[in-house]
């Protein structure tokens, strides 16, 4: 999934289709919104609602202050973990591969194996 933001604003899923057909072979596909071309070029700029719920006192969008002191409760020992942890031993993979060696080795001590779709 892809999101865009200013100037462009919209989202495009990037999926794998089934060409139609008795061949088992797929291809890459886009579905893509715009919002401009959905809404036209009235639309309100970046933050534009937000500015102005803020102006007017309407905290709506906003989040209240126990709610972030909760989030950084929850996250804290997350952030904590991440700093004191030895990441060297983290598995790493190119960016369009299948992933890291260590999740087929994960799936074959199971006595599973990736479903890869096409020839």
């Amino acid at each position: 999934m892809v999101i865009r933001v200013q100037p462009d604003e919209g989202v495009t899923l990037l999926l794998n289709s089934k060409v139609p057909g008795l061949e088992t072979r797929t291809q890459p596909v886009k579905m893509h919104f715009n919002y401009a071309t959905t809404y036209g070029s009235n639309t309100p700029e970046a933050y534009e609602r937000l500015i102005l719920d803020a102006m007017v006192g309407d905290s709506t969008l906003f989040i209240r202050g126990d709610e972030t002191e909760e989030s950084w409760r929850i996250i804290t020992p997350v952030l904590h973990h991440w700093k004191e942890c030895d990441a060297r031993g983290l598995e790493t993979y190119a960016a369009g591969s299948w992933g890291p060696l260590a999740a087929e080795r994960l799936l074959w001590e199971h006595k599973h194996e990736w479903r890869r779709p096409g020839p």
